[in-house]
């Protein structure tokens, strides 16, 4: 729905990011990308038990793990040409990983801008797609979590770093 609903009020209507040829694809690595890495991080962030923080954390990890070796053999998640739904919808999560999920969902084993180069790189690509960066404002971002989730932090202490640049060069161009 929200590839085409919108498209009398979007700036580029004719982009598709659910073309039909690769909808299947798409679809089943969604059915991966929302559980394991979407979802993951808030299974491990919220955990109760450490037994479903355990299963959590090692699917976050098996799935980023996964992601960075697509992006080791092609450009983007489904094809070397397409920038589809399953791009957007791990790079929201990716972006958000090093400020954000690696401290306070205790997804801590690996950063990707240290242990993933491809996925860094994907993520640092797309965050330099004209008027991508307008809309991320990580300040705002940590803000909310940090200071909204009370029961994971209950001091609503916002951490400082880490400091990651996306604006560096991306050296995906193909």
């Amino acid at each position: 729905m929200l590839n085409s609903e919108f498209n009398k009020f979007a700036h580029h209507p004719d982009l598709d990011l659910y073309p039909e040829s690769l909808r299947s694809r798409i679809d089943e690595l969604n059915e991966q990308v929302y559980p394991k890495l979407n979802n993951g991080v808030y299974r491990a962030g919220f955990a109760k038990s450490q037994e479903a923080y355990d299963a959590a954390f090692e699917d976050v990890f098996s799935m980023l793990d996964i992601l960075e070796t697509i992006l080791s053999e092609q450009r983007y998640l489904i094809d070397n040409e397409h920038i589809t739904e399953a791009d957007v919808r791990a790079w929201t999560t990716l972006l958000r990983f090093d400020p954000v999920y690696f401290t306070h969902f205790k997804c801590n084993k690996k950063l990707i801008t240290k242990d993933y180069p491809n996925l860094y790189g994907f993520v640092r690509e797309i965050y330099q797609i004209k008027g991508v960066k307008e809309t991320v404002n990580l300040d705002e971002i940590k803000k909310h979590y940090f200071a909204s989730h009370l029961m994971i932090n209950p001091t609503g202490i916002i951490a400082r770093g880490p400091d990651v640049n996306y604006d560096l060069p991306h050296g995906r161009d193909q």
